[in-house]
Formats: C-alpha cells, structure tokens, sequence
C-alpha cells in the first residue's frame, strides 16, 4: 500500500542470482548506491515493469518510458549523507532525511529487515508525483480493467512517469467505453531490485508515515509471493505495525519528544477512517451493480452514491479539524475506476500479528514461518492464516509454522 493507503508500482521480484554491481548508466558514481544487474536484459524487462503491466501489443514505446523515467529517477539520487554533510541544505529536509537514516538503520539493526542501499539515497524529482498511475473500469461495475505480462502476472492499472502520456491513455480508454482517472504515485518498490531512493513526492510527509513507508517497503523485499496481493500486503503490514510499535518505543526511550507517537497514531487513524469511507460506499456500490434492477436505475443509485461519498468525506473532515489531506482524491469527477482502485488488501493483518505473537515476538522467527507460509498453495496457505485467527489454532499448524527457539 502506499503512503495514502492506495497501491503503489511494483516489480515482481524473483530470486536474485550472485552478479557484479554496477552502476546505472550516466549516473557518474553518485547516487543511492550500486543496481544490482544480472543482464542488460533482465535489467530492462524487470524496468519495463516498474510503473505498471502492459500488453505484449502497444509496442515498444510504453517499455521505453518505463525504462527511461526509472533510470532518470535513479540518476538523480545522492547520497543522504552527502547531503546531510552541506551546511546549506534546508532545515525540514535536513530533518526528513535524518529521521530516514536513522529508521533505516532500525530496521537492519532491530527489526532483522533487509541490510542494503534503499532509502539511503534522496532524489529530488521537480515535481509533485513519481509517476502517474492509470485506472478503468466499465460504468456498471467496480471490476478494474487489467494489463499482463506473460511473467509479472496481471494489474489493474497502467502507470506512467509523464502526465500528459497517462492523460492521453486515459482519454482513449473513455473512449472505449471505460470509466478512467488518473492518479499520482508518490512512490514505488523495485523490491530489492535496485536500491530504491527516497523521493522529494514524499519525503515532506509525517516522521511517523514517512519511518512506516520505509519499513513497509523492506517487508516486501524480504517476502513477496507472485499473485497474491492480500498476502503480501498484510505480511508488510504486520511487519509495518511491529516495527512502528518498536521504533517509537525506542525513540522514546532515548528521550525523544512523545508528541511523535500521537501525531502518528492522529495520520493513520485517519488514514483508516478514509479507507472505511471508502469501503463502505464502495460495498453499497457493488450491491447495486450485482442487483437485478434496470442500467437506468443502478445509474441513478450510482448518482446518489458518489453525492453521499463526497458528503460523508466533508463530516470525515469537520471532525478531522478541516485536515484535508484526501481532497486531492476527489479533484476529478468521481467514477468507479476511483473505488475499484482502492481495495481492502490487508485483512490477513491479524493473522500475521498472531503469527508474530505466536513466535513470541522474534521477527526472524516470524520472517521465517511466513516465509513457510508463501510456499504453500494458496488455498492451503489461506486456510492456515485462517486457522491462525481461531480460538484453537489448527493441528496442522503445529508442523507448518515452526514454533520459538526451532
């Protein structure tokens, strides 16, 4: 999930074979630090998928963009300290970036995440957005239109490092018949891939979200199974959680301010209240689209629906003290592409907590029974996260998920 609680770009990682670093090209050794790089070859195909699925037959020219928005991002990245070392560097940046190295550190250190070069490299992009992602879905339903690729598996959007060429594919897909909008992409994983700078798109935001992006991202790169969305971002989730629990009780205990354990708990409770909003209207929605009343009559329902979201959002917002935060979400005329977009992909969260407390708290224990877990097919791995949330877990969980201390 992203900073905001919506998806952002990801890469399907698979396991990376011992290779020579090397430099990105024209990068001049500055930067976030070495891509790791099997072959040219693999390099582009895995860029190619950076900012969104594609079909084989719109050419050359979507993969192009791909490659060239992502290699300029890694391009422009310094190295943190490099930056922390000029005595001119702006003071809330200076901030931001601190706070990053040190959650960084953290999550190596204390939290057993992946020990690399993300994140310690800073890119500043001149504009507002990494990228742009594009989402469709027909007028009666809530069923996003996918893109594939032969590896990476299907999505349910194509992204896009111009606006202009994410507007103009927009355009076409109305054009089609879809519903599509827009939106900006703060930020992205490559999973490991390379060392995934942070961005100027989000660096500005709360210490608290800002620390939880970083260890959310190095989840995935520890632990990602192809295709199973829920998995892989209620796994990131918990290990988010858990290592929010750890970071600020540790930033506390060195006496830090605890003001920062409430402005975070303040961003993500309504971050959660949001989401709720969403999920409620879009469940209402869904009901309408799978009735059997007329197309005339579902589309006034779905008239009535986005006026009640829009008024629901502005009570979300009196009660929030006039935060407005999630306005950007509603700049565009809503459409169902807006909810189908935004799906609910943590609800196996509190199996992994229980996981968790199951190991009593060991992280590389957990790491490596959800690890077990990934393995499985996935009918079989959804019936023992199920089972994990039971009064009496199951016996078989007893043999598949290792106990603390084996």
């Amino acid at each position: 999930m992203s900073v905001a609680g919506f998806p952002r770009h990801r890469a399907r990682p698979r396991r990376r074979p011992s290779a020579r670093s090397t430099q990105v090209p024209g990068r001049a050794g500055r930067g976030a630090g070495p891509v790791r790089q099997v072959t040219a070859a693999a390099s582009i195909a895995l860029l190619a998928l950076l900012a969104g699925c594609s079909s084989w037959g719109d050419g050359p020219g979507y993969y192009w963009q791909s490659v060239t928005g992502h290699l300029a991002v890694m391009r422009g990245a310094r190295p943190i300290d490099e930056l922390l070392a000029e005595p001119g560097l702006d003071p809330l940046l200076r901030h931001k970036l601190a706070l990053v190295l040190d959650a960084r550190r953290f999550a190596s250190a204390q939290l057993a995440l992946p020990a690399n070069g993300s994140y310690t490299g800073y890119a500043d992009l001149g504009r507002p957005f990494v990228a742009w992602n594009v989402f469709a879905a027909p007028e009666l339903s809530l069923k996003l239109k996918e893109w594939c690729f032969p590896v990476a598996g299907c999505v349910g959007y194509r992204g896009y490092y111009d606006p202009q060429d994410a507007e103009r594919f927009a355009a076409r897909l109305r054009a089609e018949g879809y519903e599509a909008f827009v939106r900006g992409v703060p930020a992205y994983s490559t999973l490991g891939w390379f060392d995934d700078p942070v961005l100027s798109s989000f660096v500005r935001y709360p210490d608290g979200e800002l620390a939880r992006l970083i260890f959310h991202e190095l989840a995935h790169q520890l632990l990602y199974v192809k295709g199973d969305t829920t998995f892989n971002e209620s796994f990131a989730t918990a290990v988010e959680q858990a290592g929010m629990e750890r970071w600020l009780a540790a930033r506390e205990a060195a006496g830090a301010d605890p003001a920062l354990r409430a402005e975070w708990q303040r961003f993500a409770a309504r971050r959660e209240q949001f989401l709720a909003l969403l999920e409620r209207h879009r469940a209402a929605l869904d009901a309408v689209y799978a009735s059997d009343a007329l197309d005339g009559d579902k589309r006034a329902a779905k008239r009535r629906a986005f006026a009640a979201l829009r008024s629901d959002y502005e009570v979300l917002k009196r009660q929030w003290n006039g935060y407005a935060g999630y306005d950007r979400w509603f700049a565009q005329p809503l459409t169902n592409a807006h909810l189908a977009s935004v799906a609910t992909y943590t609800g196996q969260v509190p199996a992994f907590r229980a996981l968790l407390a199951r190991q009593g708290g060991d992280l590389p224990a957990f790491y490596a029974a959800a690890r077990r877990l990934g393995e499985l097919p996935r009918a079989e791995r959804e019936r023992a996260l199920a089972a994990l949330t039971q009064p009496q877990a199951h016996p078989a969980l007893t043999l598949l998920i290792p106990k603390p201390g084996r």
